[in-house]
């Protein structure tokens, strides 16, 4: 499909003759002749490129170009003018517009810019693309971990729909984002439609989009069916879609045609799907919740990823990528984490799987004013007590090894001022000596 350009000119012969020369050359055009009619239709669909006037009864075309440099900051705009100056053209350009064109205009000169500011758009596109590719890798070396990689290189240079097994936290969209990335649709986009979080209502609206005049987007909005068109459309949670809501998203994918809420016109759609879910979603079939003929329509190369307790082997190549963003991002020099608590992160569990990792190492870079991570640094229950509280015989040995820890954490937050951690845990200092020397607890050196 062509690129789609919005003109906005006041004088309709002017209109006319520039969307002639440019569906001339191919392109998809829509012409109005205010200011308003411009912004509705942008929110409505968002045009490759708006080419603009500067006159324009109502709002203008440079308090025009702001309102939409605001809200589209990557849209390029084509300011033309036949009473062009210097300080207009000057403004123009200070608020984000490509260029500045002067009527009459020359055709050769015009088609030239209105390919250039496309194809700068999509160079810068495909910039914003690439760095968000160098942050979003998938990170280990275990065998699990090998052998998704090697599933998501099989799978996305095919068009192949893909249904992505996993609990929370494990990375789904990251490997959604993966196989789009590898696929030849990177250059379009990736749209995400997180289904666990929007009501039936606006699960419609998010899904297929609204024509002027249905509440609560009265100037019409467009749908992620649109949005996604020949990229690809990633279902979050598909299993905690709605039935019913089910049942149009089934039709559209199977006709590759919507109809916007509200509306009759059919709009044809060129998109590859990926969904994800964290339930088993044969048994949702099986149970009546989930309808199984979309199941056998996402479910073309199912793709698991293992919980991150499955891939331990990965925990320290992950723990210290973590450590190094969130370094970075902090400005700290926290650099390492000490093999004694690398062993315990290994040792545990995980039950909120990466996420939980990754949120764990931000809050040790926030905490730990110290190069090295130490297995004293880490939270209950991965501390250094979190094993003796566990592999206690009976309740008594559990709140004795609990109370250690809870005094010895509050001596190294209070930097082992005895008055102010006792006045902390609400007693005498007498009192928290006689524990510290009844449980052994000394000052670390250093």
């Amino acid at each position: 499909m062509k690129e789609f350009i919005l003109i906005v000119d006041d004088e309709p012969d002017v209109l006319s003759s520039i969307r002639d020369v440019l569906e001339d050359e191919g392109y998809r055009t829509v012409g109005v002749t205010t200011g308003e009619e411009a912004l509705k239709l942008v929110e409505k669909e968002l045009p490759d490129l708006v080419i603009l006037d500067v006159w324009l009864e109502g709002i203008d075309g440079i308090e025009v170009l702001g309102q939409l440099k605001q809200k589209y900051p990557f849209l390029p705009v084509l300011i033309i003018s036949g009473h062009g100056t210097i300080e207009t053209a000057i403004k123009a350009v200070k608020l984000g517009a490509y260029d500045f064109i002067e009527k009459p205009l020359d055709l050769e000169r015009f088609l030239l810019k209105v390919e250039k500011a496309l194809e700068d758009a999509r160079l810068k596109q495909q910039l914003r693309s690439f760095k968000e590719k160098e942050k979003k890798e998938i990170i280990g070396e275990s065998p699990k971990t090998k052998e998704l990689i090697r599933n998501i290189e099989l799978v996305a240079p095919t068009d192949c729909w893909v249904l992505i097994y996993g609990e929370s936290g494990t990375g789904k969209e990251l490997v959604a984002r993966k196989i789009h990335e590898l696929s030849p649709r990177k250059e379009g986009p990736f749209v995400v439609v997180n289904c666990a979080t929007l009501s039936e209502e606006h699960l419609e609206v998010e899904l297929f989009g609204c024509e002027p005049g249905i509440p609560p987007f009265n100037t019409g909005k467009k749908g992620k069916f649109e949005m996604a068109h020949e990229g690809t459309l990633y279902f979050d949670e598909v299993a905690d879609m709605n039935l019913r809501v089910q049942a149009k998203v089934l039709r559209a994918l199977e006709e590759l045609k919507i109809e916007r809420l509200g509306g009759s016109r059919e709009i044809e759609i060129d998109i590859r799907v990926i969904a994800s879910t964290n339930k088993d979603l044969e048994k949702e079939v099986e149970e009546g919740r989930f309808r199984h003929e979309l199941f056998y329509r996402l479910n073309v190369f199912p793709l698991h990823v293992p919980p991150l307790r499955e891939r331990k082997e990965d925990i320290p190549l992950l723990a210290r990528h973590f450590l190094r963003e969130f370094s970075q991002k902090y400005r700290k020099e926290v650099k390492d984490i000490s093999p004694s608590a690398l062993k315990i992160l290994m040792s545990y569990d995980w039950p909120g799987n990466v996420r939980e990792l990754k949120n764990l190492m931000e809050r040790l870079v926030i905490t730990v004013q110290k190069e090295i991570i130490e297995e004293s640094d880490l939270p209950y229950p991965l501390g250094s007590g979190a094993k003796t509280i566990l592999e206690a015989k009976n309740l008594k040995e559990a709140k004795e090894a609990f109370e250690k820890e809870f005094i010895i954490r509050m001596l190294k937050k209070n930097d082992w001022n005895i008055s102010k951690t006792a006045e902390e845990l609400g007693i005498e200092r007498s009192h928290l000596y006689k524990k510290m020397k009844a449980y052994g607890i000394k000052r670390e050196a250093g």
